[in-house]
């Protein structure tokens, strides 16, 4: 124990059980010793323990640190109430009563704050690397798809075609803003809560900018009894993780909608697919169905801290402990989640001319024929309206665009002309698209080039 002085009795075992985060928080033991180590090189700046002592914690911090890499440390979780106690008591095996001299000047609540803003930092880097995985491998499957044209969709209804390729740079976006989303968490939690203590400081003359600086932080944080209560950095990291997660969960959807007999737009790899216990013939999406799953956890996650956090007066409040649970799970499954939709794209087979046949007489074309109409010199208006009588015109008579002849359209409206029917075309549909950011295959290729260079 870490405390307990001014106790006569132990703590109750289960009261110890219940109130121990070992079990979770192992996992910041990298950077509990990371900062550790810096504190220690700052009590020796200022004279507060001997460069020899120092040398000895730096030493033995060390040895922790490798000694739970290779698996000859696992400290117990029946004998520990959190990393912190188990790292100094295996440091004071180690170097004796010098390790004592650690905490002088620190608190663990201003040190499991400084632990999980390094853990963070760290996690947005591997996630951003992991959002630029995902997006090389989607924009390889868009650069092999841009002549396979696909119908678009508003209200789950055919609405106008599009190039998957297309489709699949929607997507290139929201990894984009993603990967800005991390990098703006780790711009706000850039300041260094080491040496606010337990919330009013040290009446130590600790460097809190020597600490800063080498732990990377821009600067010490201003305000000791806002450092240790603060967790303004793990929502906003869950609240990345959650958007980041609804990304993928809407392209999980249209991968199980995609891989359907009803669709037939493409087959999944068996390495990202699954069986049936009972049917034979099953080739399931599971990857997708559990990132889909998996994206309401994530969410929860989010509305568990900041409930928690809701109803807490300043400064440290052991509540508080109930934010690593959520924050490493969010992080875990969604940064697996990444490499299941980075692997599902990576090997999915596409049947490019599912569309084609069914598109070329498709009612999709029918906003294409009304900007046929407006440059007659027709407002828009009066012209859906006259492409709304063609529609009703060939519903009636169970006929599409792709047998409608010239003269049955002027039949209709004498606005129309032998011309108009070059607007009902699937396959020119996409080269009349004249404004960027739409999917003109022009657009489209500068487009791939673009995140190319980005990439890069």
């Amino acid at each position: 124990m870490l405390w307990g002085g001014r106790f006569k009795k132990s703590l109750n075992k289960e009261a110890f059980n219940f109130s121990s985060s070992l079990g979770f928080d192992i996992s910041l033991i990298n950077e509990d010793i990371t900062g550790s180590i810096a504190h220690a090189e700052m009590l020796s700046k200022v004279g507060i323990i001997t460069a020899d002592e120092f040398s000895q914690i730096k030493t033995g911090l060390e040895r922790i640190l490798s000694e739970y890499s290779n698996g000859s440390w696992i400290p117990d979780i029946s004998e520990y109430e959190d990393v912190h106690s188990a790292v100094e008591s295996r440091l004071t095996e180690i170097i004796g009563d010098t390790a004592g001299k650690l905490h002088t000047g620190r608190s663990r609540n201003d040190q499991i704050a400084t632990d999980i803003k390094l853990w963070i930092r760290n996690k947005c880097d591997e996630i951003i690397s992991l959002l630029v995985d995902a997006q090389k491998t989607f924009l390889e499957l868009a650069k092999d798809n841009t002549e396979t044209i696909i119908p678009g969709y508003t209200h789950m209804q055919r609405a106008q075609p599009v190039s998957f390729a297309f489709h699949l740079l929607a997507y290139m976006e929201m990894f984009e803003r993603d990967k800005k989303r991390f990098g703006y968490v780790k711009e706000l939690l850039n300041e260094s809560p080491l040496g606010s203590g337990a919330l009013a400081g040290s009446t130590l003359p600790l460097d809190r900018n020597f600490t800063s600086n080498k732990l990377g932080f821009a600067k010490p944080t201003n305000n000791s009894l806002d450092s240790v209560s603060d967790r303004d950095y793990i929502l906003d990291f869950l609240n990345a993780c959650s958007t980041g997660m609804l990304h993928l969960s809407r392209f999980a959807e249209e991968i199980v909608l995609w891989s359907t007999s009803e669709w037939k737009f493409i087959r999944l790899s068996d390495e990202y697919s699954t069986g049936s216990s009972l049917m034979p013939q099953k080739k399931n999406p599971d990857m997708a169905e559990l990132t889909r799953g998996k994206t309401g956890r994530i969410l929860g996650n989010y509305i568990s801290l900041a409930t928690t956090i809701k109803g807490l007066p300043l400064s440290y409040n052991r509540d508080l402990q109930e934010d690593k649970e959520p924050l490493f799970d969010s992080f875990n499954t969604y940064s697996e989640a990444l490499k299941m939709a980075s692997g599902m794209a990576a090997t999915v087979e596409i049947n490019k001319n599912r569309f084609i046949d069914e598109l070329e007489g498709d009612f999709s074309l029918a906003t294409d024929l009304a900007d046929w109409i407006v440059l007659q010199g027709i407002p828009f208006r009066k012209a859906h309206e006259i492409v709304g009588n063609v529609v009703k015109y060939l519903e009636e008579r169970g006929r599409n665009f792709n047998n409608i002849t010239p003269d049955e359209l002027i039949s209709i409206n004498p606005v129309f002309n032998s011309s108009a029917v070059d607007y009902l075309k699937i396959k020119t549909a996409l080269e009349r698209k004249k404004t960027f950011g739409s999917p003109n295959p022009l657009f489209v290729s500068e487009m791939i080039t673009n995140w190319e260079k980005i990439l890069a």
